[in-house]
């Protein structure tokens, strides 16, 4: 594989589904984040973030952000570093990204996958990957090529959807239930996802964030419920991860044991599993030479 820093593609992809990446450029296109508050992506990024640790990354340091999407986290991210690689097998994806940051002149844009990046191996001083190596045909692999990338030990943040293995039975049928949904409404015309979607983000995260509100005003344990996470969230970000969640062609779920596996397979220690309501952010560091 080429290992210039071009930014160009090359010409062979392996670790990539086409319909679920023509499927993330359709929904950054269509819901670019320009009408995100900035206290809400504030608010959003210091969740997924809560436990990176900031104070190894200097603010000359070289990183990535792979499946950057819309670049929502990568604009806050860019300011803190040096350098920030904002990777995307979607062309689409990235020309969003590049409007959203066209005033950031510390970014570089990559059109690649997770196994043709052009960056060379160990000479990157953090990385993250949020909510996409699930979305992935091999997730392992995928995590191994992000690695790959890190120096020794530098951090790395990745979320990953978990299997609900510990929820109760009855919270996994309803998964089970949706998925299913998912599974028809991802093969639908593009126009027909995105109003089915807005309906779905009406009429069942609304209300159930709603729900969950009000439960949290009664001081009532809502943990539990279904899209609780959504009740502090705006009637945009419903629609847009209703969309994100409703139209994936390809999704993979992990329990926790399974992600440890990996991590552990693609070079990382020091592994932690932050005690947060959402559902799988991950970090750790690749392990220092001396350890092996």
């Amino acid at each position: 594989m080429p290992r210039d820093r071009t930014g160009n593609r090359p010409s062979t992809r392996v670790n990539l589904d086409e319909k679920t990446v023509a499927s993330f450029g359709d929904e950054w296109t269509h819901f670019d984040q320009s009408e995100l508050s900035d206290d809400e992506r504030a608010r959003m990024f210091s969740q997924y973030f809560s436990i990176f640790p900031w104070h190894v990354v200097s603010q000359g340091a070289e990183g990535f952000d792979m499946g950057c999407g819309s670049g929502r986290w990568a604009m806050l991210v860019a300011p803190r570093v040096g350098l920030l690689n904002c990777i995307d097998a979607s062309k689409e994806a990235l020309g969003v990204a590049k409007r959203n940051m066209a005033e950031l002149d510390n970014v570089r844009f990559i059109h690649a996958s997770t196994d043709s990046v052009p960056l060379e191996e160990a000479s990157q001083d953090f990385g993250y990957s949020l909510g996409v190596l699930h979305h992935i045909p091999d997730t392992a692999a995928a995590l191994k090529s992000c690695t790959r990338l890190l120096k020794s030990g530098a951090p790395f943040l990745v979320y990953l959807y978990y299997s609900f293995d510990n929820r109760p039975p009855w919270f996994r049928a309803l998964w089970k239930a949706s998925d299913l949904l998912r599974a028809v409404i991802s093969c639908m015309p593009p126009r027909l996802k995105f109003l089915v979607t807005d309906a779905l983000a009406l009429t069942v995260h609304w209300p159930l964030a709603c729900l969950a509100w009000f439960g949290e005003k009664l001081q009532l344990n809502t943990k539990h419920l279904p899209l609780n996470n959504y009740r502090r969230m705006s009637f945009y970000t419903m629609r847009t991860d209703s969309r994100d969640r409703f139209d994936t062609p390809l999704e993979k779920r992990f329990t926790r044991a399974e992600i440890l596996k990996m991590m552990e397979r693609a070079g990382l220690a020091d592994i932690s599993f932050p005690r947060m309501n959402l559902t799988g952010a991950r970090w750790a560091k690749r392990p220092n030479e001396q350890a092996f």
